[in-house]
């Protein structure tokens, strides 16, 4: 048996012991390949010396370990898992996990009653850690699980203020830089679609149109801002819709999303304006559509999957050092990519 020194031995004090970095020891820990047997005995020796168990290794050592990561979205309707950034989010994680022995797992959480349904699963061993996406502003989950202490990574922020960890790109910037881009081709007339103001990027995006605006010594009109009520090409034809009609003069817009923006391009098809000699228009997320836009769309690109790798990447970390760790927060830079639309 290693002897247990005073206090609660750190990854840091087994690497520097063994003489390798951190990364090493959790290849050693997770037995993943590419280390060599003499350094893997190195780690090893060191582990027990200082009584060290991680809790991932904690839970492999007594046979409980599921080597599995839950990815859960948290919007009550069903079908937007077919929106082009879901899918888009399950590839990025998926392909952050492909070296790796771990499963993942999709799960819809829409009601109380799921969420507390999900939180027993999830403490019962079944995963080692979640993924969230599209938390909405008062949703409790991210705060249960945290009460449950099972390693949690969101997609985006409930508010300014959030306490746990998540990855996020820089949404207010990439809307500014958007619309700075519209007044600078001498757009002066320009609305946006917000998507769902209970959803802390959708209120970051319109915070960054407002900026641009305020930047230029443009007023900000509230008629020239709708809500969508998702973030779904309907609504963004809906919104696109009222927006010509109470601003016919109306020459360019910001939309959320590309599905927002794509739903706002039929709106003006079928109102006969052309784009983008009559209309601009950039849309936010550079996914892959269900279908090409026409004219091709500008859009502001999220960098997804660098947001994927390192929401992975920040789990792990919580699951070898959970919970020494402090939360999280890191913000990833989106950058304007220009076509046809605008």
């Amino acid at each position: 048996m290693g002897r247990q020194r005073p206090g609660t031995p750190t990854l840091e004090e087994v690497a520097a012991l063994a003489g390798v970095g951190r990364g090493t020891v959790s290849r050693v820990i997770n037995n993943a390949s590419g280390v060599r047997d003499s350094t893997r005995r190195a780690v090893q020796q060191a582990i027990a010396e200082l009584g060290y168990v991680p809790n991932l290794a904690a839970r492999s050592l007594a046979g409980h370990r599921a080597d599995a990561v839950a990815l859960v979205m948290t919007e009550p309707d069903w079908r937007l898992f077919g929106e082009p950034f879901f899918t888009e989010v399950v590839h990025a994680v998926g392909d952050a996990l492909t070296d790796t022995p771990v499963q993942l797992l999709l799960t819809l959480v829409r009601t109380d009653t799921e969420r507390r349904r999900f939180v027993e699963y999830a403490r019962g061993g079944r995963v080692d850690g979640v993924l969230l996406m599209s938390v909405h502003a008062e949703d409790p989950l991210p705060d249960m699980l945290a009460k449950a202490g099972l390693p949690t990574v969101m997609l985006g922020r409930r508010s300014g203020d959030e306490t746990v960890t998540y990855v996020d790109a820089d949404n207010a910037g990439g809307a500014r830089g958007a619309v700075t881009y519209l007044l600078k081709r001498g757009r002066t007339t320009i609305g946006a679609i917000s998507g769902p103001l209970d959803m802390y990027v959708a209120q970051c995006r319109l915070r960054g149109y407002r900026e641009a605006l305020e930047l230029a010594g443009v007023a900000d009109r509230s008629s020239l801002v709708v809500e969508g009520g998702d973030f779904t090409e309907e609504s963004g034809r809906r919104a696109m819709t009222g927006l010509i009609g109470r601003h016919p003069e109306l020459d360019a817009v910001f939309a959320a999303s590309d599905t927002l923006a794509a739903g706002a391009l039929n709106a003006l098809r079928a109102a006969g304006r052309r784009v983008p000699q009559d209309v601009a228009v950039i849309g936010f997320d550079d996914f892959q559509p269900a279908r090409p836009t026409d004219p091709p769309l500008t859009t502001v690109r999220q960098p997804l999957e660098e947001i994927g790798r390192t929401m992975v990447r920040l789990l792990q970390e919580e699951l070898e050092n959970s919970p020494a760790v402090a939360w999280r927060h890191v913000i990833l830079r989106t950058e304007l990519v220009i076509r046809d639309s605008a």
